[in-house]
């Protein structure tokens, strides 16, 4: 097994290289950029309103080592077609800053030197370091994500199992309805719904709206700010959860009837063993193999990607929200870093999850397998 965790966690190198190469390849070809964004608020024809830029001559942005995304070194005119009227030596001034003088090969190699260090630079267009906005903004994150994810498993396997042992019965049928519906209502959708019910749309009043804590949270005692934090998150998990409920519902159902089905239940049945003997001795360590493998995933998303509109419906601050409002800006440095941390994120998450098998199922050996 140590030779297999190796194995995978030198495989995360290339793979993380791979990664970042694509993305990087992309941006250059995406039309925009953060000098273009500059110019543009310069010429007064920015539309954007989450960009923070101060200073003289509209510009005090350091590219903090992190050169990522962005230009070369033609001329300015071929280049930024809105900076007619500026002097080229600023324009310049402002690529060097960035970090865009240089060859994009040169760029991407520094790049990577630094992100294995761990060393992200500063953000371009805030007055802080990417690694310390991105821990502003986790506390949200890992609130949604943990959270959305111990609700949807802590419901849904026990679900999932019954509706198997009760397989075709009236119990079976209505639950089956109500996840069907639930999968088909999009999250940020009902999540809109949830507002206008409960949070002083339309009818009710009794949950907040915005954020993860009221405004007199410091002033609370240790017990109310555990029950105003939970408060806080009541509409936005309930909207993230149901459409990861439904799907690990009905993996977990299916998961267990196949099992069921199979030779080896029979027998244990054969043997007197009771059901719950069997269910729980017998088919649950391989049921469950399924649902363990659907894990990374699952949390993956819910703590990055699935929580982007649930974030902005509620007024979240988050790393979906951030990593949105970075790619809007041509923040590259929080585009790279966030893509960089997310990946080696998913990576090692995958590898713990493949750990889980042998776990779950001792018969599961990974050293005999090729990487």
């Amino acid at each position: 097994m140590g030779a297999y965790i190796l194995r995978r966690l030198l495989l995360i190198i290339p793979t993380l290289v791979g990664i970042m190469a694509i993305n990087f390849v992309i941006i250059q070809f995406a039309p925009g950029g953060p000098v273009e964004r500059i110019i543009a608020q310069l010429q007064g024809t920015d539309v954007s309103a989450t960009a923070r830029i101060s200073g003289g001559g509209g510009s005090d942005i350091s590219a903090g080592g992190q050169d990522s995304g962005g230009g070369g070194g033609e001329a300015v005119s071929s280049k930024y077609r809105g900076a007619q009227g500026l002097d080229p030596e600023f324009v310049k001034e402002l690529e060097a800053q960035f970090g865009f003088d240089k060859p994009p090969l040169q760029r991407f190699g520094e790049m990577l030197w630094n992100y294995a260090r761990f060393d992200f630079g500063e953000s371009y267009f805030r007055d802080i370091s990417v690694i310390e906005l991105i821990i502003e903004k986790m506390p949200v994150s890992i609130s949604l994500g943990l959270w959305m994810t111990l609700l949807s498993y802590s419901i849904s396997i026990p679900l999932g199992i019954r509706k198997a042992v009760k397989d075709g019965s009236p119990f079976d049928v209505w639950t089956s309805a109500v996840i069907i519906v639930g999968y088909a209502i999009p999250g940020f959708l009902f999540a809109v719904l949830l507002i206008i019910l409960f949070a002083g749309g339309s009818f009710f009043d009794w949950f907040p709206l915005r954020g993860l804590t009221s405004d007199n949270w410091e002033q609370l005692s240790w017990p109310a700010r555990i029950v105003d934090y939970l408060w806080h998150l009541v509409l936005p998990i309930t909207a993230m959860a149901l459409s990861a409920f439904a799907t690990t519902t009905l993996l977990t159902k299916n998961s267990f009837l196949d099992e069921i089905r199979k030779q080896y239940v029979q027998t244990a049945r054969a043997k007197g063993l009771t059901e719950r003997q069997v269910l729980y001795g017998h088919v649950f360590r391989n049921a469950m193999l399924i649902v363990v493998a659907g894990f990374p995933g699952a949390f993956i998303s819910a703590f990055f990607a699935g929580s982007l509109l649930i974030e902005t419906i509620f007024s979240l601050d988050g790393l979906g929200l951030l990593g949105f409002e970075a790619v809007i800006n041509r923040d590259y440095a929080v585009v790279f870093a966030t893509l960089y941390i997310f990946s080696l994120l998913g990576l090692v998450v995958n590898l713990i999850s493949d750990l889980t098998y042998t776990w779950i199922d001792p018969r599961i050996d990974f050293e005999s397998r090729e990487v």
